[in-house]
């Protein structure tokens, strides 16, 4: 196959380096007068070709054009009569492109590496799908002694990490507050939700009417509970519940009974809170463990050995917990990320994945967290994606990169190697002399706001337009660009500098809406971190 790679006059070198190892034969021409690649059109490319190759085109089997190219390549296809598609948006990934281009189908209109990147997506979601709805493997898998059914969901080492979701302080919610918090976590990916009560009080009476709310919500997933309270475990367990978080020396003889009679699995803890112990070492804790599982005899169980957060007793040692534990016991055992990502001042992503693959190797079942601080927003999304990274990664024997699913977020996984450092060489360069001065626009002015729905989908920006300090319009939309063609479109901005600024602070908000950063209008949405360098 011989192809022809179009590009421009500073991008040819780094073209030419990656493509010379290529498994087909190359013809790379640099367009006449184009410096920048992505500035080529359609029809520049029609006449370099008509131009330089009229006498090869019977050779030429494909055409590469810059993925960054704003149009489709139809046109060219067309005119041509020669098949051509958008090459890669960073030439550094040429080579990729080429060595599998008898594996893709390229696009027109998408860029190659991005089609690349939606194919190992698509493998990744089917094989996580094609196991999840294979019943005679899940049939045969609950056989085994480390797996168990809570109420329809498959849990144990064999499966993917299950993701619960802690409703915090339920019972003092409003009914739509419940659903609301419900609704989002079903949405960001939750696997189990979870119902936290009040410790120290009883709310047993509260129990039913907050599992019937969100029965509805929750569909087919599991409901649990989070209590110690034995009143509100037998309620709960009486009204249907599917998990009880939790029993410890100090409340399972008190419920034992009613868990036996109506078949309700519960996570046990290595405790006794009504009289104030905490087991410390790991070899205590399993210990306790141990006879905590004697003593509960007779019921489904799921083994929460505790992990703490860093340096508060020692997350060393509660991960070394559960490692001595799994050797004898391969029951399902439960991981409270969330006591690590509540308690430490991170970003809640790379320690949310992080965790999830220490919790792979230790053979853990299900990840809990609650999002009860602005820096965990996001760690249910997290962990439902994190877990399928890792039943990915333990299925394929390998690292947890390259997979087809990723929580790169706020870096980028590659460094462009196609900006070319010198393209401004010989240009002027000029810095602001001075502040312009504010002139408040004749058309009026705006206030900008964040609609945060529960996905992004949902959510939605919000600009209020003032005119002599009243509100007479509200324009809505979902990207900055909507909002600001509509601002144009009703003529509602006069002076080149506020719509400079609108569009800055609408990007803003856009990009608030996306990360779940919280937008203040006129205030920067990232910490610079030159300020914080010591």
């Amino acid at each position: 196959m011989k192809v022809l790679i179009i590009t421009g006059n500073l991008a040819y070198p780094l073209i030419k380096n990656v493509v010379a190892n290529a498994n087909v034969e190359v013809i790379i021409h640099i367009a006449d007068n184009t410096q920048v690649a992505a500035f080529l059109t359609p029809r520049i490319i029609i006449d370099e070709i008509k131009t330089h190759f009229a006498n090869q085109l019977e050779e030429i089997d494909m055409i590469l054009v810059p993925g960054l190219i704003k149009k489709g390549t139809r046109e060219i296809t067309k005119e041509l009569g020669i098949p051509t598609f958008k090459g890669s948006t960073d030439g550094a990934d040429l080579a990729m492109v080429l060595n599998l281009i008898d594996q893709i189908e390229l696009s027109e209109d998408k860029p190659a590496d991005k089609l690349i990147e939606e194919e190992k997506r698509k493998e990744a979601l089917k094989f996580i799908n094609d196991f999840e709805n294979d019943e005679e493997t899940i049939k045969n898998l609950l056989k085994k002694p480390n797996n168990i059914m809570i109420g329809n969901l498959p849990v144990g080492e064999d499966f993917p990490m299950r993701v619960l979701s802690e409703i915090a302080n339920a019972p003092f919610l409003s009914k739509e507050a419940l659903i609301h918090k419900c609704q989002y976590f079903v949405d960001s990916g939750a696997d189990m939700i979870d119902i936290g009560m009040a410790a120290g009080e009883d709310f047993s009476d509260k129990v039913p009417e907050l599992i019937d709310t969100l029965r509805p919500i929750v569909g087919d997933r599991p409901l649990s509970i989070d209590t110690l309270n034995a009143k509100e475990i037998e309620v709960a367990a009486k009204h249907g519940i599917d998990l009880v978080l939790s029993l410890d020396l100090g409340n399972n003889s008190k419920v034992l009974d009613v868990l036996k009679e109506t078949n309700t699995p519960a996570v046990l803890l290595p405790t006794n809170f009504s009289e104030g112990f905490t087991p410390k070492t790991p070899e205590e804790r399993v210990n306790v463990m141990n006879q905590l599982i004697e003593d509960t005899k007779g019921i489904d169980y799921v083994a929460d050995l505790i992990l703490d957060p860093v340096n508060s007793s020692s997350i060393v040692e509660s991960i070394m917990a559960c490692f001595e534990f799994h050797k004898t016991n391969k029951a399902p055992m439960f991981f409270g990320v969330g006591n690590v990502t509540e308690l430490m001042d991170a970003d809640s992503g790379g320690v949310n994945v992080l965790l999830a693959g220490i919790g792979m190797e230790l053979g853990v079942s299900i990840l809990f967290t609650p999002e009860e601080s602005g820096k965990t927003r996001g760690s249910v999304y997290e962990l439902s994606t994190a877990s399928k990274m890792m039943f990915l990664a333990k299925h394929r024997q390998s690292i947890p990169k390259d997979l087809g699913i990723n929580l790169v977020e706020f870096k980028d996984k590659h460094k462009r190697l196609d900006i070319i450092e010198n393209e401004t060489d010989g240009v002027p360069e000029v810095k602001q002399a001075k502040p312009m001065k504010f002139v408040r626009d004749k058309a009026g002015s705006f206030k900008i706001s964040v609609d945060y729905g529960t996905t992004v989908k949902s959510s939605r920006i919000i600009a209020t337009h003032f005119k002599k300090n009243k509100a007479d319009l509200v324009i809505v939309g979902n990207t900055a660009k909507e909002i600001y063609e509509e601002i144009i479109n009703k003529k509602l901005v006069t002076r080149m500098e506020h719509a400079a600024y609108l569009g800055s602070e609408l990007q803003k908000a856009q990009i608030a809406m996306i990360t779940g950063k919280e937008y203040v209008q006129d205030f920067d949405l990232f910490k610079n971190p030159d300020e914080f360098k010591i």
